[in-house]
């Protein structure tokens, strides 16, 4: 009996819009490739990591009498093929979930980074570190709200690879039930181990797509208000790959000697190009 499931699509809680219908579908930033046959006592998997980032697939195997998980690490771009041992009865149930994670845990130092703002334009700070309102999580601790409007531009923090995008949310609201309904992108930054995520773009307000080459300063998006938003932002977040528990959100310096610690709400700040 063979199985073919041709994608797999990651699941993430991102702090996202507001005041309209929610929307019935649900989007992902990115999916991969699976299959699965299952002949005699041998389960044969083929999983393919698209991204230039690395992967943690987790494999979950069900029958009428117990429920197993294991999980496998993929490098960037990495294809692998593997045999487990089926003894499960024939009720047996297979599915698949995933995060960017790493073997070992990743310690980032010395990153310093472009705002994710316009050059030379001043823009305020609605929410900083350990903000109250939704920056109050492992996730999403020292994540900075900059005040964007719609249609403001949205430049990339540091060269990398787009390995997530979503774009077709159009609306947002005040409720929870919209943190994971938001447009955003993903990218990573091998040089630095981390990944910055830019989240509440417009509808359709992705400059980029999955896979491409970014580089520092980049437009990539167009700034919205969509998700878990209760006005046109930009959420901007920095994390690290854990070995366990996906991705987690870390402070951050900016070019020109600015601390994220000093992007409190009120503060102004301007991006200047690094020379």
């Amino acid at each position: 009996m063979k199985k073919i499931f041709p994608w797999v699509l990651l699941p993430l809680i991102i702090i996202t819009t507001y005041g309209c219908k929610m929307e019935q579908k649900k989007y992902y930033q990115f999916s991969f490739y699976r299959t699965y046959e299952i002949v005699g006592d041998s389960i044969s998997f083929d999983i393919r990591n698209p991204l230039h980032c690395p992967l943690r697939v987790g494999i979950s195997l069900k029958d009428s009498e117990k429920k197993e998980s294991q999980f496998i690490w993929l490098k960037p771009k990495q294809d692998t093929l593997f045999n487990i041992l089926n003894d499960y009865d024939s009720s047996l149930n297979i599915s698949f979930g995933s995060a960017f994670s790493t073997l070992e845990e990743v310690t980032p130092k010395d990153v310093v980074l472009a705002l994710p703002t316009k050059p030379n334009k001043k823009y305020k700070i609605n929410q900083g570190y350990n903000g109250g309102f939704s920056h109050d999580s492992d996730y999403s601790r020292y994540s900075i709200d900059f005040d964007l409007k719609v249609g403001d531009t949205v430049h990339c923090a540091a060269n990398g690879y787009v390995v997530g995008v979503i774009k077709d949310y159009d609306n947002n609201g005040g409720g929870r039930d919209y943190r994971d309904r938001a447009n955003f992108i993903t990218v990573y930054h091998p040089e630095h181990s981390i990944f910055t995520q830019y989240v509440h773009l417009y509808y359709q307000g992705s400059l980029v797509k999955l896979g491409d080459t970014v580089q520092v300063g980049q437009a990539i998006g167009i700034s919205g208000n969509t998700g878990f938003s209760q006005g046109p932002h930009l959420h901007f977040n920095v994390l690290k790959p854990t070995k366990n528990a996906g991705l987690k959100s870390i402070p951050v310096e900016f070019n020109g000697g600015i601390s994220g610690y000093d992007l409190k709400k009120g503060v102004s700040v301007i991006s200047v190009p690094k020379e």
